[in-house]
């Protein structure tokens, strides 16, 4: 007891280190350089930006211990620091002393590595116990030397495991397991792609490799940015948490369709939406732009007072053969008219003129060269190719020869609009307009680091997107290949990677799942043969009494089956999930409400989340999320919803960490039996 006591006035003392570093930010000047000079201005605001970075970092969340881990290292390890706490972020006492260690640093390593068989010249591994409240409550000592109990640490694993929650995601750098430290200080280059089983962590992975990586490559991310890019927005708001936890506060989190900006209007059916993701798009698009350079009938005669200058009609011939695909189109087409403006120049010197750069731009602006240019490579906007190549059939056949003349009805539009401007455009179109806007301009700049989370749902031409953005970075791809829910999935990892063009990317496996029970997985993945044969079975690492329980109700019992089930779950600690088929969720959210419990409605209410432990999530939303307890109502349903309804479902049945109960009144697939 007095032990746990002196460790409670060490976390008082470091809080009140961490107020005093928070103070002092605040109240420091910034320093003002100059006045109005635009580098100078730049330079004032960016250090206000890393004031602001800075305060943010430092705030003492209530919720966040500042040290979960404790390391006792042998006499003379560490010059005058023969322990160390280990927390989220560094603390120290004003004096430069540390008094917690972030997890992040090198020294903090063998907190996660160290064995009896390879102690690291660590002695003692202490792991803490903490209320939601971030109170301490205990410790567990690891001894590293002499007879050690093998379950001590699979003991606390587990129990921070089965912790009971409400809310957000919380992080995982408490219990990092080796091979997820593998993955998370993995380097910058090349790329990762972690194929990861349900309950592996592969997403708290990837959120603390993003943590990493900043603490690493602070300066090189800081140029070109970090960001995370989820499935959807219950996704995102359910991981917001975890790096702000960290520390690391200036990380962008968002979906894909908020990442292209295009407005939508307009829905595809699954074959056109499924035709548009595919790879063969890219080809398409770059016939059907370049089909609008055509091949030159006539010369250039340029005039300057009473001297004229002629460009034959077979030189611009091969110049724009010269130039056509050798670049992007908008700078081909300036391209040309410097080229026939320099040949124009040679004419000029040719009789002894001496013109100059000044001369040769005037050409290239003038009349007869600009008339050259619309009719052999006209200006083109994205939308004017899309909409010629959704309403002209001709046109796409011309483009698309790979395609099947199904393929090609099946893109084409019923009911084309009058123009390219007036046209309405679907998700799966502004995927399509940002390739040919890259085929136009070259997209300039480059992200630092790309994490794309539930990333087997991509598809090819999404994954081409997001590439284009990260050109010169690398990124942290995350996914399971048995959860691809989506017909236009762009299918294996390398094939993934490629589209990203980083073929480069390392592909690793994550196979031991730690937050769903062994029987709940067991039961899951006789899925695995008929939706991903390749994937080898995950395993659990842990079993919970009474995890699984298959319950039979008619179809005029299961809304009383299934809010009896919730009442049951509730009388347990933590988070409660009813998922069911996105048709059906609303009306037993009705139900459960009118049964008088408190509930909410995942997509309609996120605000609610973090306080109501009873949440009903549409199935096509079930995807990244965990609850403690997770009823799945009527699975055939889920499974008859979409053509990918068996993934859907192994995503459904993988969402809880200690209790499912599924409830059927129509026979389970089956694979199920």
């Amino acid at each position: 007891m007095a032990e746990l006591e002196a460790e409670r006035a060490f976390l008082t003392t470091a809080q009140t280190a961490l107020h005093r570093m928070y103070a002092e930010v605040v109240d420091r000047d910034v320093q003002i350089i100059g006045g109005e000079d635009n580098d100078e201005r730049f330079t004032n605001e960016a250090n206000q930006r890393a004031k602001e970075m800075r305060t943010h970092a430092l705030i003492d969340l209530p919720d966040v211990p500042l040290f979960f881990g404790r390391l006792d290292y042998e006499h003379g390890t560490i010059p005058d620091h023969d322990r160390i706490y280990i927390g989220r972020r560094h603390v120290h006492d004003g004096s430069g002393v540390p008094l917690v260690i972030d997890w992040r640093a090198p020294v903090s390593v063998p907190f996660y590595r160290a064995t009896q068989s390879d102690r690291q010249r660590v002695l003692m591994r202490r792991r803490y116990g903490f209320s939601d409240h971030a109170e301490l409550t205990g410790f567990e000592d690891e001894p590293l030397t002499g007879v050690v109990e093998t379950d001590q640490a699979d003991a606390f694993l587990r129990a921070e495991i089965e912790r009971p929650r409400t809310g957000p995601m919380r992080d995982i750098v408490a219990t990092i397991q080796p091979e997820q430290d593998d993955l998370v200080r993995a380097p910058l280059h090349p790329s990762v792609c972690v194929q990861g089983a349900p309950g592996t962590g592969k997403t708290a992975v990837g959120l603390h490799r993003v943590a990493y990586l900043l603490y690493t490559e602070r300066e090189r991310l800081g140029r070109g940015g970090v960001v995370i890019v989820g499935p959807n927005r219950s996704f995102l708001s359910y991981i917001r948490k975890v790096l702000p936890a960290l520390g690391e506060v200036d990380v962008r989190q968002i979906t894909i369709d908020e990442l292209l900006t295009r407005p939508t209007a307009a829905i595809d059916d699954t074959e056109a939406e499924r035709l548009k993701g595919d790879a063969r798009m890219a080809d398409v698009l770059r016939r059907a732009l370049w089909s609008y350079v055509g091949t030159p009938t006539e010369g250039v005669l340029y005039s300057k007072g009473s001297r004229r200058y002629r460009v034959h009609d077979y030189e611009v011939v091969d110049i724009v053969s010269d130039l056509r695909e050798s670049t992007r189109y908008a700078p081909g087409r300036n391209a040309l008219a410097q080229r026939i403006a320099h040949v124009v120049l040679v004419r000029m010197e040719e009789r002894a003129e001496s013109p100059d750069d000044r001369v040769q731009n005037a050409v290239a602006r003038s009349k007869p060269v600009k008339d050259v240019l619309d009719s052999v490579w006209p200006r083109v906007a994205p939308e004017q190719v899309l909409h010629r190549l959704f309403s002209d059939a001709d046109f796409l056949a011309q483009a698309a020869p790979a395609l099947t003349e199904e393929e090609r009805k099946a893109l084409l539009w019923s009911k084309p609009a009058r123009g390219w401007k007036s046209a309405k455009w679907s998700f799966a179109d502004t995927v399509l307009l940002d390739e040919l806007e890259d085929l136009i301009e070259r997209r300039t700049g480059s992200l630092g680091h790309l994490v794309l989370d539930e990333a087997q749902d991509l598809s090819a031409m999404q994954l081409r997107a997001l590439g284009r953005r990260c050109r010169t970075g690398s990124a942290t791809v995350l996914g399971d290949l048995a959860q691809a829910t989506t017909p236009w999935a762009a299918g294996s990892w390398d094939r993934v990677l490629g589209h990203l063009d980083k073929s480069d990317g390392v592909v690793e496996e994550l196979d031991r799942g730690f937050r769903v029970p062994e029987q709940i997985i067991r039961f899951a993945a006789k899925l695995l043969p008929e939706i991903a044969p390749t994937l080898s079975t995950p395993s659990g690492v842990r079993t919970v009494a009474d995890a699984l329980s298959v319950v039979p109700a008619t179809e005029s019992t299961l809304a009383d089956e299934v809010i009896a089930a919730c009442k049951s779950a509730l009388a347990g600690e933590g988070s409660v999930a009813l998922i069911a088929a996105d048709d059906q969720v609303a009306r037993l959210r009705d139900a459960i409400a009118a049964a008088g419990l408190e509930v909410a409605l995942i997509g309609e209410t996120e605000d609610e989340i973090d306080t109501v432990r009873l949440v009903c999530v549409p199935a096509t939303l079930a995807k990244g999320l965990e609850f403690d307890a997770v009823v799945v109502a009527e699975p055939a349903h889920i499974v008859a919803a979409e053509p990918r309804g068996l993934h859907r479902l192994y995503v459904v049945l993988t969402r809880a960490v200690s209790r499912l109960q599924i409830i059927h009144a129509e026979p389970l697939p089956s694979a199920l039996g």
